[in-house]
């Protein structure tokens, strides 16, 4: 597996893996293509061969930088991709000063919360009924070094 920073280049591939999945709740192709290239964002594609796995976005603000989007495709998971491309942002965003990093996760996502937990992250809000299909959000948050 090759980690390197995300282009604009990347933005079909990034935008058919938020299709396949996050279906109702996947970013477009614009979207895609404004968090891979605006202010402020840390974007990192997982590559296995020419094939693009995985991504992660972060959007850094003062010390505190969110975590956009984490994701890898089913056929590569728990493989280490996803602790890889959060480490990866996680060290861009200390490298960049930030102090704290916070992201969103679905409530009903236990695999993806019990990642964040092993990664330490945890729980200060809840966001009631905040994704498309109801579920609510739960916001994570993790001091940095």
């Amino acid at each position: 597996m090759i980690l390197r920073p995300a282009t604009a280049g990347d933005a079909r591939a990034v935008g058919d893996l938020e299709e396949t999945l996050f279906g109702t709740d996947a970013w477009s192709l614009p979207t895609v293509v404004s968090e891979l290239t605006g202010p402020g964002r840390c974007a990192v594609v997982a590559l296995e061969g020419e094939a693009l796995v995985g991504y992660a976005i972060t959007l850094a603000g003062a010390e505190v930088v969110d975590l956009q989007r984490i994701a890898v495709l089913p056929g590569h998971r728990r493989r280490g991709v996803a602790a890889a491309l959060l480490d990866a942002v996680r060290d861009a965003a200390v490298e960049a000063g930030a102090r704290r990093m916070l992201l969103e996760v679905s409530a009903t996502n236990t695999t993806a919360l019990a990642f964040y937990e092993r990664s330490g992250f945890t729980g200060i809000d809840r966001r009631r009924r905040y994704y498309r299909d109801g579920a609510d959000a739960l916001v994570l948050a993790r001091d940095l070094p």
